[in-house]
This record gives C-alpha cells, sequence and structure tokens, in this order.
C-alpha cells in the first residue's frame, strides 16, 4: 500500500508524462498543419509520416551512424571531465596557475569548432580521435568552471577546521573540496552531454568527407545533398534522442555513483 507520499511523486511522474507526450502531439499536428495550409512539397518539409517512413526505411544506416555518434560523445565526455577535473584542481590550488591558463580555457570555448575543425583533421587526420579532439573543446569549459567553482566553494568554517587539527593541503582537498565539488561536477556533465552530442556531429560533417567513417554527422552531409529532407530530419531526430540518451545517463550516474553527495542539490 502506498503512502500519500508516494502517491503524490506517482502522480507527478505521470503528469509529467502526459505533458511530454502532449507537446509532442501539439507539435505533430502543427507540423501537418503548416504543410496542408502553406502546400509545402515534401522537399521541403516532408510529412511526420514520410519522416516515420524513411527512418523504417534507413534504420540499419540510423542506428550505425547513432552508435558511431554516441561512441564519439561518450569518449570525448569523458576525456573532458578527466582533463577539466585536473585543470580544476590545478587552479583551485594556485592563483597564480588560475590567472595563467584560465583564459585560454575560454579561448577554446568562444572559437567557432566549425573554423578550426579543418585545421584539427590537417593535424589530426580524417579519423575517430578528430571527432574525439572536437568533442572534447566543446565540452570542456562547462567542466572547467563548475568543478573548478565547487572546489573553491568549501565553507570557510570547515577549511579553517581541518587547518586547525593539522590537516594539510592534500587533506583538504580530498576529504572536503572534492566531495563539496561533486554536485558542481555533476551540473557540468549535465551541461556538457548535449554539447557532447552536438561536438561529434561538427565533427564528422568534415571527418565524413575524407574516410569511411558514418556517423550522423555524416548521413545528414550525405542526405542533405541528395535532397533527401524526409530522411535527413529522421536523422535529427536521432541525434535528438542521443542527446537525451546522454543526458539520461549522466543523470543515473549521478544518482547511483554521486547520489551520497548530490542528494540534496536534487532535492532543493
Amino acid at each position: 500500500m502506498m503512502s500519500t507520499g508516494d502517491e503524490h511523486r506517482t502522480k507527478q511522474v505521470w503528469l509529467g508524462a502526459a505533458s511530454v507526450i502532449g507537446v509532442a502531439a501539439l507539435g505533430l499536428v502543427l507540423w501537418q498543419w503548416a504543410i496542408y495550409f502553406f502546400h509545402l512539397p515534401p522537399i521541403l518539409l516532408p510529412s511526420p509520416w514520410q519522416v516515420l517512413q524513411a527512418a523504417i526505411q534507413e534504420r540499419h544506416p540510423l542506428f550505425e551512424g547513432t552508435l558511431a555518434t554516441g561512441i564519439a560523445a561518450v569518449v570525448g565526455l569523458a576525456t573532458a571531465v578527466g582533463i577539466g577535473c585536473i585543470l580544476a584542481i590545478a587552479f583551485s590550488q594556485s592563483n597564480l596557475i588560475r590567472k595563467a591558463v584560465f583564459p585560454y580555457v575560454i579561448f577554446l570555448q568562444t572559437v567557432p569548432v566549425v573554423a578550426i575543425a579543418p585545421l584539427l583533421i590537417t593535424w589530426s587526420g580524417y579519423t575517430f580521435r578528430t571527432i574525439v579532439l572536437v568533442t572534447v573543446i566543446i565540452c570542456l569549459f562547462p567542466i572547467v568552471n563548475s568543478v573548478t567553482e565547487g572546489l573553491m566553494s568549501a565553507q570557510k568554517d570547515l577549511n579553517d577546521l581541518f587547518r586547525l587539527y593539522g590537516a594539510g593541503r592534500a587533506k583538504r582537498l580530498a576529504w572536503l573540496q572534492m566531495p563539496t565539488a561533486i554536485p558542481f561536477l555533476v551540473i557540468g556533465m549535465k551541461t556538457s552531454s548535449g554539447l557532447a552530442v552536438i561536438g561529434a556531429i561538427v565533427a564528422e560533417f568534415f571527418v565524413g568527407n575524407g574516410s569511411n567513417y558514418n556517423g550522423l554527422g555524416t548521413l545528414m552531409t550525405g542526405w542533405q545533398a541528395y535532397q533527401r529532407t524526409d530522411a535527413l530530419i529522421a536523422a535529427i531526430f536521432a541525434s535528438t534522442l542521443l542527446g537525451l540518451l546522454l543526458f539520461g545517463l549522466v543523470s543515473l550516474l549521478s544518482i547511483t555513483v554521486f547520489g551520497r553527495w548530490t542528494t540534496g542539490y536534487r532535492n532543493r
């Protein structure tokens, strides 16, 4: 027998699911209405049914492309988390390092990836490594910024208490600053999860032109060239679902692995 609190949470879950489905249904209706009202040809905007048919017809390339892009996004995100945490720890321990290096981290965030992707291909080639490199560049700043803020946000009273008991810099980092920074790390990972998919697809626009790599970006480029608008939109939906899946995996990770440190933040 469910308690009142459990019933309330169950109702909230069902209400949330119903609202998402309702918005999706409304979007499909408006989509179909726009085609009918403006007399749009399929090459400009196919109907939802035509997009579904294209997705079924191209299901094998779509699955393989989604898998390839997903692997690149996950590897790039994981690499960005590792590098970002190392940089954030260095920034939190030295004002000099933070002031000297942090502007260059911002620089990576502000430089258009489309502009530097051809240069990265020149250096790294038409390889999976280049796609991961572009993904890391896009994902790095949110991780560094969030974790640095978390490491430096440890309460002053607790920091003074650690010093009072003779805890050195390494112990304060391991037992005070790093646990404090974990919720900030999760926030950065959630932000970067969607950026990882974007970075992988943007890199595939360029890498796919010179190799046999068939990610979603490569498929989009090919179907756009052949004016396969229905398949192109199907690939866009696949990339959206991939981003949602990656965000969900990060959220699951925050509950299962980091739940001890993030529970308070989720309940706020």
